[in-house]
């Protein structure tokens, strides 16, 4: 019987917070395993992969190398929970029958869980607009989270006091902040070309393909099953996307025969794209794909999975596709949130003639005057 790796975890706080490290002998097999690892991360610094420190964590590293490797826990300590911070329970059932995503669900959990921490030894329900107040400024001040990340919080504790207790009574002020207004990040069609060009792998090749030919979220690219590919019609067909909504999107003419290929070497079973034991592809390994073909392209700026979908609504619109079938391809509830790929749009600047040129015009002076 072949021996199997093994995988030391430590303890060590890195970025402030306590992590778990992940550490092997190099061995291709339990890399891509390790990617699986929700939120697991690479550190340069520490040479290792790792996670938050937490029992689900721990959980989560024991799940995905079950029966792939010996895990050594000789180096970490086990501490139980404060019960205290347990989360009320009616708190995640209720986000499970509103039908929140499972995503959506582990971000409020963690948020409130981190809010009933730093209230201490106070009981959540008897919480105080000032204790709410008092977090937001350790977000902030201490934790220097990001402004999508505090609004996240916000509306975790939010959906506790309205939904959870429904008391109507309670009443309390939480300041939002203002989300500043920052236009989407768009590749040109020749840096795209170049990244699909330094991608040989078929699967990886597939992956960025779909992303910037059908305008796909990475949520919904992974959510993609074998039988949403409709290559008869030119069609995908994206399942409960956001907002729950169902949509369809375009299936490029060029991509069939990758489609194809990347069938026939890989055979997924159910998932379009799927990981070690037929799981789920991690968003993880499509951020890696990404990156590592950005760079072989020689693409400075840092390239995300989303940014390849911006790109596509921006190059439909310098095609000459209307804004409202952009706005149903890319399935914004919204046109105000269309409207944005025109002020990053290079043929719409274009088209808009510099007052200095009609001066010239105008009075029909040349170059030497």
């Amino acid at each position: 019987m072949e021996k199997l790796p093994t995988v030391v975890l430590e303890q060590k706080v890195h970025r402030r917070t306590s992590q778990l490290l992940i550490k092997f002998t190099y061995n291709e097999t339990l890399k891509d395993l390790v990617k699986m690892i929700p939120n697991v991360k690479w550190s340069l610094t520490l040479k290792s992969w790792y996670v938050v420190n937490s029992s689900h964590n721990l959980k989560e590293i024991f799940r995905v190398l079950k029966g792939h490797a010996l895990i050594n826990t000789n180096n970490i300590s086990f501490k139980k929970e404060n019960a205290r911070q347990a989360i009320p329970k009616e708190y995640e059932l209720l986000l499970i029958r509103r039908r929140y995503s499972p995503n959506t669900i582990k971000v409020y959990v963690s948020f409130l869980k981190s809010f009933i921490s730093f209230l201490k030894k106070k009981k959540i329900e008897d919480a105080t607009e000032s204790d709410i107040r008092a977090y937001q400024d350790y977000l902030v001040t201490q934790k220097k989270v990001a402004i999508s990340t505090q609004n996240q919080a916000i509306n975790a504790i939010k959906f506790y006091f309205e939904k959870v207790l429904g008391n109507e009574k309670k009443t309390y002020y939480i300041e939002r902040p203002r989300k500043p207004k920052k236009l989407p990040k768009v590749l040109s069609e020749l840096q795209v070309f170049k990244i699909l060009r330094c991608t040989v792998n078929y699967k990886h090749k597939f992956i960025i393909s779909l992303l910037y030919s059908s305008g796909l979220r990475i949520s919904e690219l992974l959510a993609l099953r074998k039988k949403d590919l409709l290559p008869e019609k030119n069609l995908i067909f994206v399942r409960a996307a956001k907002g729950k909504k169902d949509r369809t999107t375009v299936l490029a003419e060029n991509i069939k025969k990758l489609h194809l290929l990347y069938l026939k070497k890989y055979k997924p079973n159910y998932w379009l794209f799927e990981g070690p034991n037929r799981s789920q592809y991690s968003t993880t390994s499509v951020g890696n794909i990404i990156k590592k073909s950005a760079m072989k392209a020689g693409i400075e700026q840092a390239v995300t999975a989303h940014m390849f979908r911006h790109s596509f609504a921006t190059h439909l619109l310098e095609q000459g596709v209307g804004l409202r079938y952009i706005q149903n391809i890319l399935g914004h509830s919204s046109s105000k949130t269309t409207e944005i790929y025109t002020q990053v749009s290079s043929a719409s600047l274009a088209k808009i003639k510099s007052p200095l040129d009609s001066i010239i015009e105008h009075n029909k002076l040349n170059s030497s005057d």
